[in-house]
């Protein structure tokens, strides 16, 4: 981690050069770029800009893509490096969210600017990539870390989370594109293998998070830099909440209906403990923060953890206030909201600023 965290002041001299030092960690900025669309669409009153900033979003994946493709073609040792490390492999899950959030924004807010049948194909092409890549990385990190990482005992951290919760994003753009497939067998295929990508994700994390939490409580809090990364906890729970309610919307014509009312019945039992847990664990890694904060807690990219995870838990909520019409849930979203896009603004200038001084893709020390 410390390679992604702490960068020296001198700018690079070339452009090649300043994409040596860019990570996968950088898809974070536009996940959480892209969940200020998605999330913001399905609150209790209308929020203008959500066009913009979904075009933002996109803007931001294609430009990224591309600099990560001249990175593994001009500095292939340094990608190979980068898969390697133990506190970097993981991010590379930020790659397959990052196009998954794109595509959620795209059928959720961007038909409005393309139309309807430009945003299905794109959110087609979107979800291919991305769940193709997630399903890729949720196997081939967790093998790398078994295999060729050395990770000492102690060392758990919230980013292990990354690789197996991008199955969770998966499912809820499939949810969203359900009803684009011919009714019958594609549909409930579509539906099920959602769920399947669902249960793949939420039991990946029963596994990790208890070693994050045991890490935390035998050896300490996390070094300051890296104490955001507890808000990416927030990411499974507040997704795998969105994600059964999403799918609870579509069940009906998607599969029969006693099922589908089973469906809609989980996704409140399911999702409201979760949402509990979730606000939790809020408290609890606020708390971390304001004491990291106090000690003279860096600018680091783990500040976008600051981001899609909280905006996870507004989708989460929103699906709740949508299957309980307890009025509560709404609050509980437009709070939520209002700290998504506080912590959004913030990372946002600090990560602009890094970017002109040179310092976010200076050399690493």
């Amino acid at each position: 981690m410390v390679t992604l965290i702490h960068s020296r002041t001198q700018a690079p001299a070339t452009p090649l050069s300043a994409l040596r030092h860019l990570g996968p960690n950088w898809y974070a900025a536009v996940m959480g770029t892209a969940i200020i669309a998605n999330a913001g669409a399905g609150l209790p009153f209308h929020i203008p800009g959500l066009t913009v900033i979904w075009a933002l979003s996109l803007t931001m994946l294609v430009v990224l893509a591309i600099a990560r493709a001249a990175h593994w073609v001009h500095h292939r040792d340094q990608a190979r490096a980068h898969l390697m490390d133990p506190g970097v492999a993981p991010f590379y899950g930020c790659m397959s969210m990052a196009f998954l959030a794109v595509g959620i924004g795209t059928l959720v807010v961007g038909k409005d600017v393309i139309g309807q049948d430009a945003a299905v194909t794109l959110a087609w092409i979107l979800y291919g990539i991305g769940t193709l890549t997630g399903l890729a990385v949720a196997v081939g990190i967790p093998y790398l870390m078994v295999v060729r990482h050395k990770v000492p005992s102690g060392t758990a951290s919230p980013v292990w989370l990354l690789p197996v919760v991008a199955p969770m994003v998966s499912a809820t753009l499939g949810a969203l594109l359900v009803p684009h497939l011919p009714t019958g067998q594609p549909r409930e295929a579509m539906l099920l293998a959602s769920y399947a990508m669902f249960g793949m994700s939420l039991l990946a994390t029963m596994v990790m998070l208890p070693l994050v939490f045991s890490r935390l409580v035998h050896e300490g809090p996390l070094p300051l830099a890296l104490t955001p990364a507890l808000f990416l906890v927030l990411g499974p729970l507040g997704q795998s909440t969105t994600a059964v309610n999403k799918l609870a919307d579509v069940a009906t014509g998607a599969i029969d209906a006693p099922y589908a009312n089973g469906l809609s019945v989980f996704a409140v039992v399911y999702g409201v403990p979760v949402i509990g847990f979730a606000l939790m664990w809020l408290a609890l890694a606020v708390a971390m923060v304001v004491r990291a904060a106090r000690a003279g807690m860096p600018f680091a990219m783990t500040w976008w953890a600051f981001t899609f995870p909280v905006g996870t838990c507004v989708t989460g909520a929103e699906g709740l206030a949508r299957h309980t019409g307890l009025a509560a849930f709404d609050w509980l979203s437009v709070g939520l909201y209002a700290l998504l896009a506080s912590a959004w603004l913030v990372a946002g200038f600090h990560t602009v600023r890094g970017l002109v001084s040179g310092r976010l893709l200076a050399a690493p020390r």
